[in-house]
């Protein structure tokens, strides 16, 4: 089974929609590594990045779609996702953006750091916490655009294979399916974009209450088909 950062970078294209565009590096590894670069009136924003062959190409064609030539700047959504976030932001003479709650990540990114609270810059995407916990260690932002109605969640819920019970489209990660993230029943999205898989572009309200509904009743036949995977190799 293909773990993270196995194989050679060949980018995939994914997520492709009036707002932006999403990628994944490695398409065979297991973890599905996702994401995303967001066009906006100030220029790009790239969350969570992973570093690919023919990325900034992809860069390139989004912002020229929205008139723009701008990378506004990387965002780390995640403290276990720091990713290429500042080998990219360097590249693209930008900053890392990191929520200002957020800790342990800041130091270890060879880039100039901001951070952010409330809204991501002029980018529409308002921030809020999804997780802030010690045990086990988690700290996860979500953005969310209400006049586009677009959800970036980057770990609570994906749509990678080990995130899906068989009839799932959008699943709560494994870890949180006894406690499922309550702060995302009050979002009503058109879209949802994780990362980890592809996202969700339609339908999308109705697969998020799908996936907290019924994250506990589903988590038994999750976890014995993670083992089942695991076993089987």
């Amino acid at each position: 089974m293909p773990m993270k950062g196995s194989g050679t970078a060949s980018l995939t294209e994914i997520d492709r929609f009036d707002g932006g565009v999403g990628w994944i590096a490695y398409p065979d590894e297991t973890m599905q590594r996702a994401s995303h670069a967001l066009a906006t009136e100030e220029g790009i924003w790239l969350i969570d990045p992973v570093d690919a062959p023919g990325l900034d190409d992809l860069i390139a064609d989004v912002a020229a779609d929205a008139g723009t030539d701008a990378v506004a700047g990387v965002v780390v959504c995640l403290d276990r996702h720091k990713r290429d976030a500042a080998a990219i932001a360097r590249r693209h003479d930008t900053e890392v953006y990191i929520p200002r709650w957020m800790s342990g990540v800041a130091s270890k990114l060879d880039a100039p750091v901001t951070r952010f609270a409330g809204e991501l810059g002029d980018s529409g995407f308002e921030s809020f916490v999804i997780r802030e916990s010690s045990l086990p260690p988690w700290q996860e932002v979500g953005l969310y655009n209400p006049d586009t109605g677009t959800l970036v969640v980057p770990e609570s819920v994906g749509t990678a294979s080990y995130f899906l019970a068989d009839d799932e489209v959008l699943g709560v990660h494994p870890m949180l399916r006894l406690m499922p993230p309550k702060t995302l029943e009050r979002y009503d999205p058109e879209r949802i974009l994780v990362g980890h898989g592809a996202g969700v572009l339609s339908d999308a309200a109705a697969a998020l209450d799908a996936a907290l509904a019924s994250s506990k009743s589903n988590a038994i036949e999750l976890y014995g088909k993670t083992a089942k995977q695991f076993i089987m190799g």
